[in-house]
C-alpha cells in the first residue's frame, strides 16, 4: 500500500473510530437490549450491530472495493485477502460492555493483501486509542510505544490468561498451564482480547494466551504488537489464518520460545 493512500485510509479510519466511540459514550446508560449468539455467555447487543453497520456504511461510502469482514455478520462473504480488507470489532469485550460498562474496545484492522497495514484498539471509556501503521511504529494516543529490546526473565513475566481454559483445555494439558502460572511473576484476566493485546504492544503484560480467537478479536493488535517489537502465532508457534478461527500465543519475543517449547508443546495434548 503506497504511503499516501495507507495516510488517507488511516484519517478516515481513526476519525470513524473516534465518531463510533462517541456515540458508544452517549448511549451507554440506554436501556439495552441483550441476545446470545453460540452460547450463553456469547452476548450480543443493539449497540454491537448499530456500531458494525455504522463502520460498514461510512467504509463502503468512501471506498467501495473494499472487503470487510465483521463479528456481527454486516460485512462481506470474505473468501481471500485480495486488496483491502477491513476486519472489524465493534465491541470486544461485550459480557465487560454489559456488566461493567467499562474494559471493552472498539478493534479495527485493515490488510492489505494479507499484509496488516493499519490496526485500532479504542479503549472507548478510557478515551484511550492505540494505532499503528506498518512499518512507522505503534502509538498510544499521541505517545510512541517502545520496541520490546529488553529481556524479561519468564518469573518476572507477567501474562494475559483466559483462565476458561484452565478448567477446561482441548489444545494444552491444563497440567501444564498450571504450571505455566506457577512459574510467572502473575497471571491477569481483562476480558477483552483486543485490551489485553494493547497491553501487550504496551508493555503491561509480557504475554497472552488464549485458545480461541476469531479474526476480529485479533487483527488490530497484531499489527499493533508487532510494531513493537512482539511476535504473535498460535500454540503451535504458526502464522496466525486471518480467515479462521485461531488459538493464540502473543508475547516479548525473548519468552517465547521457553514457553511454546517447556510449556505448550510439552503439553499439547
Amino acid at each position: 500500500m503506497e504511503k499516501d493512500i495507507r495516510k488517507n485510509i488511516y484519517n478516515f479510519a481513526k476519525s470513524w473510530v473516534l465518531e463510533a466511540g462517541k456515540i458508544i459514550r452517549k448511549k451507554m446508560n440506554d436501556p439495552l437490549t441483550i441476545e446470545t449468539k453460540s452460547h450463553a455467555n456469547d452476548l450480543v447487543t443493539a449497540i454491537d450491530r448499530d456500531t458494525e453497520s455504522f463502520f460498514v456504511n461510512k467504509i463502503k461510502s468512501v471506498y467501495p472495493n473494499h472487503q470487510i469482514i465483521g463479528e456481527e455478520g454486516y460485512g462481506d462473504e470474505v473468501t481471500h485477502l485480495d486488496g483491502t480488507v477491513w476486519i472489524i470489532d465493534p465491541i470486544d469485550g461485550t459480557m465487560n460492555f454489559v456488566h461493567q460498562k467499562r474494559n471493552f474496545a472498539i478493534s479495527v484492522g485493515i490488510y492489505q493483501d494479507g499484509i496488516g497495514e493499519i490496526g485500532f484498539i479504542y479503549n472507548v471509556m478510557e478515551d484511550v486509542l492505540y494505532s499503528a501503521k506498518r512499518n512507522e511504529g505503534a502509538y498510544k494516543n499521541h505517545q510512541k510505544l517502545p520496541s520490546k529490546k529488553a529481556y524479561v526473565p519468564l518469573n518476572q513475566a507477567i501474562l494475559g490468561l483466559n483462565h476458561l481454559w484452565l478448567c477446561e483445555n482441548r489444545l494444552v494439558d491444563v497440567s501444564a498451564m498450571q504450571k505455566l502460572i506457577k512459574t510467572v511473576r502473575g497471571s491477569r484476566t481483562y476480558g477483552s482480547a483486543a485490551l489485553e493485546l494493547a497491553y501487550v504492544a504496551e508493555g503491561t503484560l509480557d504475554g497472552y494466551l488464549t485458545m480461541r480467537l476469531a479474526p476480529w478479536d485479533i487483527a488490530a493488535g497484531k499489527i499493533i504488537v508487532e510494531e513493537t517489537g512482539g511476535v504473535m502465532t498460535n500454540v503451535d508457534g504458526d502464522e496466525i489464518n486471518m480467515l479462521g478461527n485461531n488459538s493464540i500465543f502473543v508475547c516479548n519475543p525473548s519468552i517465547q520460545r521457553v514457553i511454546l517449547d517447556d510449556y505448550i508443546k510439552a503439553g499439547r495434548k
